[in-house]
């Protein structure tokens, strides 16, 4: 059974404990992190730890627990809950208050579940995934893993109403990055990524691609491209934290490279099972 955790007690994540001035429900007003685990170990949690109080930090919450404090509590939960592979979904809020746009003076709520992992559909994991491209309406701040992700909502809708797995979102000209996922093109031999800015997340897994891609000797590019040079590169991928390394065959119906998974995100992932 999934477990859950609010606040200092360890609760079924069925169980209905929302209180309705909770400012995450009321105004989305917090972040969080997704964490998996292989064979009862959190994979690169050093990074989701930073990233979670970066997070905070951003939007000014103070979490009121140190990183130490929080992995005992994660660590703790993937005990009780008996999975050897599992996702944690850590959230924190500005607290439970009446509603008010100003911040209150109450404790930072902290939450999380931990469920057992879900996993890319084999077939699409064998042959690859499709994306539809979509401009991308979200806030400049999007290097902040924020609860307010209505945009990516709509967009992941769209692009499953089309047949897609994904969307790849467009700003200015620019491919930024999935709805929920970090997006690769490789171009002879050489990949290319949006780089590390406001506009995009500074993906866990995207971090783990570029340090894969050092100890592989493959050249790895920080460069802004287009749709066109999307289209004109030899194979796209995706990386996500749930879907880990995915090859991308086709965007809007028109094939990347030859529509088949490419050798070198193959090759990446491939490395990334080592890895976990």
């Amino acid at each position: 059974m999934a477990i859950g955790y609010l606040n200092g007690k360890i609760i079924s994540s069925n169980d209905p404990v929302l209180p309705i001035d909770e400012r995450g429900h009321q105004f989305g007003d917090g972040v969080y992190e997704v964490i998996r685990v292989y064979n009862g170990r959190a994979f690169m949690m050093a990074e989701h730890m930073d990233r979670f109080f970066k997070s905070a930090e951003a939007i000014k919450l103070n979490l009121g627990k140190s990183s130490g404090e929080i992995l005992e509590i994660v660590h703790d939960l993937i005990e009780r809950s008996g999975f050897r592979d599992c996702d944690v979904y850590m959230q924190a809020t500005r607290g439970i208050a009446p509603r008010n746009h100003l911040f209150p003076n109450v404790p930072a709520s902290i939450s999380m579940t931990v469920k057992p992992s879900k996993y890319v559909d084999e077939e699409i994991r064998s042959n690859g995934a499709k994306v539809k491209l979509l401009p991308d309406e979200r806030w400049q701040n999007c290097w902040i893993k924020s609860l307010n992700l209505l945009p990516n909502i709509l967009a992941k809708q769209e692009a499953f109403e089309a047949g897609a797995l994904e969307a790849v979102l467009i700003r200015e000209g620019y491919i930024t990055e999935g709805s929920s996922s970090n997006f690769f093109i490789v171009k002879n031999g050489e990949i290319w990524t949006a780089p590390a800015t406001n506009h995009i997340l500074h993906g866990i897994t995207r971090i783990a691609v570029k340090e894969m891609a050092s100890e592989l000797g493959i050249p790895l590019r920080e460069q802004a491209f287009t749709p066109d040079e999307m289209f004109a590169a030899d194979e796209a991928f995706i990386t996500s934290t749930t879907q880990e390394i995915l090859p991308v065959v086709e965007a809007d119906g028109q094939k990347i490279g030859d529509g088949k998974p490419g050798k070198v995100a193959l090759k990446l992932y491939e490395r990334f099972l080592e890895k976990i």
